[in-house]
């Protein structure tokens, strides 16, 4: 009888703590998506654009130059790797 007592006052107190971190999730999650319109607004947005235009385009730059960086990296990987061949053949055992 106590167990179950002590159980349900655990649930209970599990129930008021989760629901307390979604209450500051969502305030903190809202305000920091304000701030981030906010400052796409003010400095990103190019003329006659919205902020969610600006924020498409910015993630489309983004991942352009994030395929970029992987294939130059691709490309100095395959560079490195040729090079490391050829200077096996010529060292001496």
């Amino acid at each position: 009888m106590a167990k179950s007592k002590l159980v349900k006052a655990n649930e209970k107190i599990a129930d008021a703590v989760v629901g307390g971190y979604k209450k500051i999730e969502g305030s903190v999650v809202g305000a920091y998506k304000k701030v981030e319109d906010g400052f796409v607004d003010k400095f990103l947005t190019h003329e006659g654009e919205t902020v969610e235009d600006a924020k498409k385009r910015l993630h489309e730059e983004q991942a352009q130059r994030e395929a970029a960086s992987k294939e130059a990296a691709d490309e100095r990987a395959a560079a490195q790797s040729g090079s490391d061949v050829g200077r096996a053949s010529v060292e001496k055992p």
